[in-house]
């Protein structure tokens, strides 16, 4: 059996941005992510005959073997939460109230409710005051896509640079029993229509390049810390919300 590795780094403010944008090219099938006060931990699982290679490309990083059961360790990080009216929980967990539960199983594609700027994001989509159409870019898992479809907006789209994670998607709205359209896109490049809601938590400069060409009435954005804040011409700042060092916001066309 090949031995696996956990090959992480840290990085601190500005520099944790550049240092995902490259974990995303080495482990396009996701990577770990922790808080460590003001700084932030990257880890990507490899087998052994890639540690070498992994290593060379993050010369910074430090390298570990992963214990035996290290498949039972991960299923307990995956927790449920409780968020904006909703429980979003993986399906070894029986959800409360199935009606207003999201059920995600951690597979290849980004995001399980559990990271804060999911949460955030969440939070804002539920306390939004404009309701409609829903557009999630950079769906990964579609655990936006999904909040939405149970929050009341209606149609909901997703879209996403990954074929994975739209597979995911779909899969996920499949086993949730909601109604939505997911497919292949880039948001900061390609036209991906009007929609009255846009969420999307994505890093900060994706996030600044999807303000200046969206068109939309209302804008939700995350995946930056709490001490950045996207370049947003042309849109009302509303709300923020912040925990655990992230932040999200929530934007508005003026009146």
């Amino acid at each position: 059996m090949t031995a696996l590795w956990r090959v992480s780094v840290r990085a601190h403010g500005d520099d944790a941005e550049p240092l995902r944008a490259r974990l995303l090219a080495l482990a396009p099938d996701g990577f770990e992510e922790l808080d460590f006060g003001g700084a932030v931990e990257l880890a990507v699982y490899v087998p052994d005959t890639d540690v070498d290679d992994t290593m060379r490309a993050l010369p910074d990083a430090v390298a570990q073997p992963v214990a035996e059961g290290w498949e039972d360790g991960w299923r307990a990080f995956h927790e449920p939460v409780e968020v904006g009216g909703l429980w979003i929980g993986p399906p070894w967990d029986a959800p409360p109230d199935p009606a207003r539960a999201i059920v995600i199983d951690p597979g290849r594609a980004f995001g399980t409710g559990g990271h804060p700027t999911t949460r955030l994001s969440v939070e804002l989509l539920a306390a939004s005051a404009v309701r409609g159409s829903l557009l999630d870019v950079g769906c990964g898992s579609g655990v936006l896509a999904i909040a939405g479809a149970r929050l009341g907006f209606a149609p909901v789209r997703a879209v996403d640079i990954d074929p994975v994670a739209v597979e995911t998607t779909l899969a996920n709205a499949r086993v949730n029993g909601v109604a939505l359209d997911a497919y292949v896109a880039d948001g900061t490049r390609d036209d991906v229509g009007r929609a009255d809601v846009v969420t999307a938590n994505v890093l900060l400069r994706p996030v600044e390049k999807l303000l200046e060409r969206l068109d939309a009435g209302a804008v939700i954005t995350s995946g930056y810390l709490s001490g950045e804040r996207p370049r947003a011409s042309g849109w009302e700042h509303v709300d923020r919300r912040e925990g655990d060092g992230w932040a999200a916001d929530a934007w508005a066309r003026p009146a």
